[in-house]
């Protein structure tokens, strides 16, 4: 590998002339390097990665400056001694310059957005960079302007150069605001959400709503003020009428299945530890529409935990979404979900709902009993029993099976705390950070 590796640095010199050799071998680079540190480091050390930057900058060929800035990612996505060199103000610069040019083509602008990612993702100071670059307002510019929405809609989205650049600029959005966390990027982000609520009120392909809803989600993680803001452009009521679209496709078309999970996500970002936007998803059919979703039993244990843990965001605190959640039979789904599944996570998310939810279920049970006219949750559904006395009866008998089995399966659960729901997040891109 390192004489491999020593005689293309010394063909990538001597060919200074020759732009197509040049990509052959800076190619070769990336397929020797890419997913193997070790090479990477080897690269550095010999003088390669200061080489293939400095090509970046000096040579006057697009094909040898796009094929120089993908060998740079592919050094810098798996060696973080080539992210730490490379992460400079000059660079992003440079970036910013090939991004912003009328004459670059769509190629090396795709190649300018890869190195940004990959220079953003798990490190703070590139978060910084791209701010401070002007990178973060073109990348913004571009994910406004590069897809019309007539472009969204076509059916070969996948071999089409545009819409590889977008998809990759959502992808750099995503990892300009999360892992770390950074405040200042998802507040300049949050400027493109009227334009990303648009696209998802007029398109629903999921090559488009996937990256969409991750870009959102991520901005508005852990992120209140955010959040709200979300609210307030109808970001919401979008969500909510894009999950009802996808709900009623279930049946019709499995792949609606996965692309509900990714609203759904995007949905409990929206929501988690806000108690307010909370209580609003009551005016909205999400609840009854994430129980038709977990009713249909065709997803995995990480999409039912995904919607399980939404429903538990959904009912934490919030006595009118608890009141939908037992009227439309959710106590038995959280229930079977508990008895069927061997995972431990999804089993602590269904324990959540049962908990925020075996409050109002007392309450039901003894109101009924009672046959009391009282209003608030359980009053409301009473209203709506009372007409035949003997529905009355049978529904008494149900809430109390299922008090019944709540606290069986408390007991069952002891470990299952308030901690779970601060440990419970939008799943962040990686895992480290710097």
């Amino acid at each position: 590998m390192k004489t491999d590796l020593n005689l293309l640095l010394e063909c990538l010199k001597y060919q200074m002339d020759q732009p197509t050799s040049q990509k052959e071998v800076l190619v070769t680079i990336y397929s020797v390097c890419h997913q193997n540190s070790d090479a990477s480091e080897y690269f550095r050390e010999i003088g390669g990665l200061m080489f293939v930057n400095n090509l970046v900058k000096s040579s006057v060929h697009s094909i040898v400056k796009e094929s120089a800035l993908f060998t740079l990612g592919g050094l810098a996505e798996n060696n973080v001694f080539c992210q730490e060199i490379l992460c400079t103000s000059g660079l992003f610069e440079d970036l910013c310059t090939f991004l912003n040019q009328k004459n670059s083509s769509v190629n090396l602008k795709r190649m300018s957005v890869y190195v940004l990612l990959v220079l953003v993702s798990n490190n703070k100071n590139g978060q910084t960079y791209v701010r401070e670059s002007g990178c973060l307002d073109v990348l913004l510019q571009l994910f406004r302007t590069t897809l019309s929405m007539s472009e969204m809609n076509l059916s070969d989205n996948g071999n089409n150069q545009c819409y590889q650049l977008w998809s990759s600029v959502c992808s750099a959005l995503s990892a300009c605001v999360n892992n770390p966390q950074n405040e200042d990027n998802q507040k300049s982000c949050s400027l493109v959400f009227p334009y990303a609520k648009d696209c998802l009120q007029h398109c629903t392909k999921p090559e488009i709503v996937r990256p969409i809803c991750s870009f959102i989600g991520l901005t508005i993680a852990n992120n209140s003020r955010l959040q709200q803001f979300f609210v307030s452009i109808g970001g919401l009521t979008v969500l909510d009428e894009l999950l009802a679209k996808l709900t009623y496709n279930l049946s019709e078309n499995s792949s609606s299945t996965k692309l509900a999970v990714v609203v759904t996500k995007t949905l409990d970002a929206c929501i988690a530890d806000n108690y307010a936007i909370g209580a609003a998803v009551a005016r909205y059919n999400i609840v009854p529409n994430l129980l038709m979703l977990l009713s249909y039993n065709i997803m995995n244990s990480e999409e039912k935990f995904s919607v399980i843990l939404t429903l538990g965001h959904c009912t934490d605190g919030c006595e009118e979404n608890q009141y939908v959640l037992v009227k439309n039979n959710g106590l038995p789904l959280m229930i079977q979900a508990l008895t069927e599944s061997q995972d431990e996570e999804l089993n602590k998310a269904a324990t959540f709902v049962l908990q925020n939810c075996k409050r109002i279920t007392e309450k039901l049970s003894v109101k009924l009993s009672e046959d009391s006219s009282n209003t608030g949750a359980a009053g409301h559904l009473e209203e709506d029993l009372q007409p035949r006395e003997g529905i009355i009866g049978d529904y008494r008998v149900k809430a109390k099976q299922i008090l019944d089995r709540i606290e069986q399966l408390e007991n069952e659960h002891q470990e299952v705390s308030h901690l779970f729901v601060s440990k419970c997040r939008f799943p962040s891109s990686g895992t480290s950070t710097k």
